[in-house]
């Protein structure tokens, strides 16, 4: 199983944190499974963002908030007072406004490296767009030129994160980028 969270490039910037997966109770009240990486009450977030259609964002304002586990928050939104509206909901991407994510992501979450820049032995390779989190490594989608570049991010193949430059630096597999090059 993995998880693909990524950002929209639309104002304000959207980042996908995780997805609708259970109605609980009987107020119309929804378990969100995220990957802020850490416990958290959404505290200060107005609005979830659900993904009605690719690319379509409707705001649901958070009447409240409770963290239950390190990645599920129990959400009770307005104008959801059943099990049976909130089945509706239930299934669908939830994002949360830039400013929103970087309040609510912890530094160490794979999510957080969205918006980094991935360098490769000195050179600037592009800015990460979508991070993919799999048993074994991350995945990293970045806009290199123009075209969408995946980067394992593994042992084998991480030197440094810089979070004030905001930049990873990475050793690549021999080979690996001439796929993306024409």
């Amino acid at each position: 199983m993995f998880f693909s969270f990524k950002t929209q490039s639309i104002l304000p910037e959207y980042i996908s944190i995780g997805k609708f997966v259970a109605v609980h109770g009987l107020k119309g009240e929804l378990v969100l499974k995220h990957v802020l990486g850490k416990k958290t009450s959404l505290k200060g977030v107005k609005a979830l963002f659900v993904e009605t259609h690719p690319g379509a964002y409707m705001p649901w304002f958070i009447q409240e908030a409770k963290a239950r586990t390190i990645d599920e928050v129990l959400v009770k939104l307005d104008d959801v007072p059943t099990p049976e509206l909130a089945k509706k909901l239930n299934q669908k991407i939830i994002w949360l406004k830039e400013d929103d994510f970087e309040k609510q992501a912890s530094k160490s979450a794979a999510i957080s490296f969205i918006g980094f820049t991935v360098v490769n032995e000195g050179v600037l390779l592009g800015p990460i767009i979508e991070v993919i989190e799999q048993p074994h490594q991350i995945l990293c989608t970045i806009d290199m030129n123009g075209k969408e570049a995946l980067i394992p991010l593994h042992q084998e193949s991480l030197g440094e994160i810089d979070r004030v430059k905001k930049q990873i630096h990475v050793t690549l597999p021999e080979g690996l980028l001439e796929l993306y090059m024409d």
